[in-house]
């Protein structure tokens, strides 16, 4: 909601204050189809050159991420916690069951109780990997934690892929503006026996060039860039999360204790409250009691 507010303040102020000084919109719309041609067609063939077929695909998939926001919510991270208490509760008392839900999540029952959190597959694999490695007695704190570290980086590295595509393309689009100008003054020197009002108009065709590529770049495609990153690095609290618990549990805390360093690790914003997960862990040990 808040991509779309954007938007249209951007839009209603630039050609609102435009047309309230006196400009006239009709130059700007005779010569849009053109420019936009010109600088967007040769700002998405640069996209195309700088990035490989994943991240094109990835980009056109992040741009969503501007409207829609973060993936996960409060509600997420509350079921989070409490799936990893599950699993930390089973594993140590019962470590074999253990293995029905970390070799096959996709049919294992307490995951199901969490479709969202079961649909996500890079928080399925950090889950069950990491749990996999501990029963196999891997179970230095350090060296799992290192493990994660890189792997979550990687994991970060891709994701911001996206954002970094869009970034460069934003800086490109000035220059490109500019490119189009200059062909627009070269179509009007071609013209220079026309009577002045005709060339005032054509350059005022090729200006449109230069205000188009700079308003695109600042005005749409950089901020596009800023948000997916934001988005990005808002939904990786989730996945760090997951690696406070399972750091803490290598370490032999209880699995409560384990529990709330996820919980104070969660951003104030998202972070269930005490009372919350208290009565959410509550129920669950009510049902496997």
């Amino acid at each position: 909601m808040l991509g779309i507010i954007g938007i249209c303040a951007i839009f209603a102020m630039v050609f609102g204050g435009y047309l309230l000084a006196g400009g006239k919109l009709g130059i700007i719309v005779k010569a849009l189809p053109f420019e936009m041609m010109m600088i967007g067609g040769a700002a998405f063939g640069a996209f195309l050159i700088s990035n490989d077929l994943h991240t094109v695909k990835q980009t056109g998939k992040d741009i969503t991420k501007v409207f829609k926001g973060p993936r996960w919510h409060s509600q997420d991270y509350k079921d989070l916690l409490c799936l990893m208490f599950e699993l930390i509760r089973i594993a140590r008392n019962n470590p074999v069951a253990l293995e029905e839900h970390i070799e096959k999540p996709a049919t294992s029952a307490l995951f199901l109780k969490y479709p969202k959190i079961a649909s996500d597959h890079e928080s399925v694999a950090l889950i069950c990997d990491t749990l996999r490695a501990a029963a196999m007695n891997y179970d230095d704190p350090n060296q799992v934690e290192e493990v994660l570290d890189k792997r979550m980086e990687t994991h970060r590295h891709h994701a911001l892929m996206s954002s970094h595509a869009l970034q460069t393309t934003a800086d490109a689009l000035p220059a490109l503006g500019i490119v189009a100008a200059v062909l627009g003054v070269i179509k009007t020197m071609a013209s220079i026996d026309q009577p002045p009002e005709i060339l005032g108009k054509m350059i005022g065709g090729a200006l449109v060039g230069t205000f188009l590529g700079v308003f695109l770049a600042y005005g749409i495609v950089g901020p596009f860039s800023n948000r997916v990153r934001s988005v990005v690095e808002e939904d990786d609290h989730f996945y760090q999360l997951i690696r406070e618990v399972l750091v803490a549990n290598l370490h032999r805390h209880p699995p409560n204790i384990c529990i709330e360093v996820g919980r104070q690790n969660t951003p104030a914003s998202l972070r269930p409250s005490f009372s919350e997960v208290e009565d959410a862990l509550r129920v669950l040990r009510q049902e496997a009691a």
